[in-house]
């Protein structure tokens, strides 16, 4: 079997070495997922606004096409938070809830998505993940986490409420405040109460109680199923639904059924930015929360191969009633602490989920929507990191703006004009910080040969001699930077004689930074101005050789910058150098 049919298989290379030891630890993990998806899987297709089967139907077939062609063995995919918010965001302006062409768009949403994320894997750019700086990511989360928990309100409250902007969706809920259904509150309240008493105390409590390991760990993952048995069984026996409660209802009694998505012209045309902004969202969620997984076992994954994996993953959301997908975090995590060691958890937790779509759909009829509202809210409240803006604050303006204005445009504008003002920050950011290459004036410290920066040591300089450190590769959105910055250095005084170029650090120099090169090379010389060079590396050196520049150079190339010091100051030599 050929190596790269396995790497773009991964399936192939894992499943060789599986055993029974992997089989019953998979085993394990994949009975405590279900057991954590199943209202997990309801409550974030309901933040979609679509049926809550679909978010069954988005956790079994993408975790099987995850496990074949993705390359980790803790992730977790399916529905979650953030994703599910984006998608109701972008379908919600193409169609109404609740028809059918709401239930398309979605589906075309996670065709598109998917169909990206393998032309991306595919053509090996993964990198492109990069532009999202993590500050920049973490503020939109946090922004994102507040909208969700917002938009939860109006099920908590019983109330008709809309929006997609936090100043809509709270006027909106205080503008039908008077249509509150207390009977829904307490329900929604109880609930939400009770699964962060879950959350927090339940584990050390049965640890205190003696329970095993594997029972306190179901039982603490299986908070979320106690409320919903509870509060449908409350509903139930109450008759809460004939007092306004509402409820779930009838939910499909089937496995996920072959749809197609739509692929009209004007669908796709509306779709394909929001499709694209969930992707890079998604997968840069996911790739980060594989990454950490991976670490703590001494395993790696393949960013690009994640890409096809997450892109599969999609394509089998679009084509079996589904919606976008990523790898979760809170899955994830479940699955990697309960001993998941192959991504043949995922497979039978998809199993798992499909008995549940057969077998036990009718037992959700009278759920209340507050729970699942109560589901969602504690979820992504831990999403929530306002820590960020003080940590930024504190070491970075520019990161802080960055971060403050990805919040208050996700808040105030709605989450595509969130992630996308992240995307534009980000890059504007990284060109802002690379525009302005750190360049230290360094000297000769005494005794030695190193050369540090005058404003930090005490070294020896010489007034004819300047020596600039390059800290930074030079390209088109720095180059002119570093002319300025030498003009400004060399008039300020008449007595420099020799300006050296100190490349240690630059790993390139693109063609636009070779005519700033050739512009300050040629200025110096009018001005009876030696430049010099040290310390290229080898293919910064290869690629000046193409150019006229070597040959024009005012001056010499010094293989280090203590020998232009010995050269150009006729200075003794130090006698630690001898």
């Amino acid at each position: 079997m050929s190596h790269s049919l396995r790497r773009f298989v991964p399936i192939l290379d894992w499943g060789r070495q599986y055993d029974r030891k992997a089989l019953s630890n998979d085993m394990i993990a994949a009975v405590i997922v279900t057991i954590m998806l199943i209202p997990q899987s309801l409550a974030y297709a309901l933040l979609a606004g679509l049926p809550p089967e679909a978010g069954i139907y988005a956790s079994i077939a993408p975790i099987i096409l995850y496990a074949v062609f993705g390359t980790s063995r803790a992730l977790a995919v399916g529905p979650v938070a953030v994703v599910s918010l984006l998608t109701a965001s972008a379908i919600g302006q193409v169609a109404e809830q609740g028809t059918a062409g709401y239930a398309v768009a979605a589906l075309t949403l996670a065709f598109l998505s998917g169909g990206f994320l393998v032309l991306l894997g595919v053509l090996r750019l993964g990198f492109l993940a990069n532009f999202l700086s993590h500050p920049v990511i973490a503020g939109f989360i946090t922004a994102s986490g507040i909208l969700i928990a917002t938009s939860q309100l109006k099920h908590i409250l019983g109330v008709s409420a809309h929006g997609h902007t936090l100043p809509e969706m709270l006027a909106s809920i205080f503008a039908h405040l008077n249509e509150v259904n207390w009977i829904t509150v307490l329900l929604g309240v109880s609930a939400a109460g009770f699964l962060f008493w879950v959350r927090g105390n339940l584990k050390p409590l049965l640890k205190r109680l003696g329970t095993g390991p594997l029972l306190t760990d179901l039982l603490a993952k299986g908070g979320p199923v106690f409320a919903v048995v509870g509060t449908t069984l409350a509903v139930w026996g109450g008759g809460l639904a004939e007092l306004g409660v509402k409820i779930v209802g009838d939910v499909p009694q089937s496995l996920p059924p072959l749809t197609m998505p739509g692929l009209s012209g004007e669908l796709v045309g509306a779709l394909l930015i929001p499709a694209v902004l969930i992707s890079i969202i998604g997968f840069v969620e996911s790739v980060s929360v594989a990454q950490t997984l991976a670490a703590k076992k001494r395993q790696r994954i393949d960013p690009d191969q994640e890409l096809i994996g997450l892109g599969a993953a999609n394509l089998g959301a679009a084509f079996t009633g589904g919606f976008p997908v990523t790898g979760g975090f809170s899955r994830s995590v479940v699955n990697f602490d309960a001993g998941s060691e192959t991504p043949a958890a995922g497979i039978y937790t998809a199993i798992g989920l499909a008995f549940a779509a057969v077998a036990l759909t009718p037992l959700v009829y009278f759920l209340p929507n507050a729970t699942l509202a109560a589901t969602i809210i504690v979820a992504v409240l831990s999403l929530v990191d306002l820590s960020i803006l003080k940590k930024t604050c504190g070491y970075s303006r520019a990161d802080f703006i960055a971060v403050a204005a990805t919040i208050l445009l996700t808040l105030g504008m709605g989450v595509e004009v969130g992630v996308a003002s992240g995307v534009i920050i980000s890059v504007l950011l990284h060109l802002y910080k690379t525009s302005r290459p750190h360049v230290a004036e360094v000297g000769l410290v005494p005794g030695s040969q190193h050369f540090r920066n005058i404003h930090r040591h005490e070294v020896e300089t010489i007034p004819s001699l300047v020596t600039l450190r390059v800290d930074e590769s030079l390209y088109f959105v720095n180059a002119r930077f570093l002319e300025d910055l030498i003009q400004s250095r060399v008039t300020d005084g008449c007595e420099v004689q020799n300006v050296v170029l100190m490349f240690s650090a630059v790993n390139a120099v693109d063609y636009s930074a070779l005519e700033s090169l050739e512009a300050i090379n040629a200025r110096l010389k009018d001005m009876s101005i030696g430049l010099h060079l040290s310390e290229v590396k080898g293919p910064v050196m290869d690629r000046l050789k193409r150019s006229h520049l070597i040959e024009d150079l005012n001056g010499k190339i010094f293989l280090s910058q203590y020998d232009a010091w010995k050269e150009l100051t006729r200075a003794p030599v130090p006698q630690a150098a001898v």
